[in-house]
């Protein structure tokens, strides 16, 4: 059974916000695979744990702005992955979309890729405060957690991620001078903060595996 397990992590507000309200705990993705969209038998379960065979994104078929994402996943010899989210355009994700970014920080690829390219990073946008995921073959937890335009970043139990969107209002640079990827042209300052949340697949060969997937809504925070 997916989902059973109860990730030890805290549940914080963010920024001055205060939540008041939370819907019950919900599987991210059916054991079916009912309530998801994906190319048919790219992607399944197998003794529950979700993965790919090939560089696909499987998205969830209903919207999400205000929420709380737990997940654990685990990476292979270099994985590139990562969690998607507030995406409006499913054929066109990159540009609109944020990615929180899952990677094998220890190969030699990724370990000498730009810091905002490295696991629990914002992709291209915000590099992880510090390192925190676990050696191929370990599982990892990340928490999730959207509010508006802040979103915050858990990785094995730290916090990695603590950023208020509204201050990317270039296209081509972050706040911090450092050049965004051309391929993501749209300032995340402009981006809805409501739509899909995804994962993407067995991209440049490296296989993930994602298990214990959960979601709940936040509504009413001040």
């Amino acid at each position: 059974m997916v989902g059973g397990i109860a990730l030890m992590m805290g549940v914080g507000s963010v920024g001055a916000q205060t939540e008041t309200k939370t819907s019950e705990w919900r599987e991210l993705f059916a054991e079916n695979l009912r309530d998801a969209e994906y190319p048919p038998g790219l992607w399944w379960w197998e003794n529950g744990e979700l993965t790919a065979k090939e560089d696909q994104m499987i998205w969830t078929r209903r919207d999400y702005d205000n929420f709380d994402l737990e997940l654990e996943f685990k990476t292979a010899d270099g994985t590139n992955s990562g969690v998607v989210i507030f995406v409006s355009d499913t054929k066109d994700w990159i540009p609109n979309s944020v990615e929180i970014q899952i990677a094998d920080d220890f190969s030699g690829q990724w370990s000498q890729a730009p810091k905002t390219w490295q696991c629990g990073a914002l992709f291209g946008r915000l590099a992880a405060t510090e390192s925190r995921v676990k050696r191929p073959g370990e599982w990892n937890r990340m928490k999730i957690m959207a509010r508006g335009r802040h979103v915050r970043v858990m990785l094995n139990g730290a916090e990695v991620v603590n950023a208020d969107l509204g201050r990317w209002i270039s296209a081509t640079t972050n706040p911090d001078g450092s050049p965004i990827p051309e391929w993501l042209h749209k300032p995340m300052a402009t981006l809805p903060t409501k739509g899909r949340i995804g994962l993407q697949g067995k991209h440049a060969g490296a296989p993930v595996w994602f298990r214990n997937l959960r979601v709940r809504e936040v509504s009413g925070h001040e």
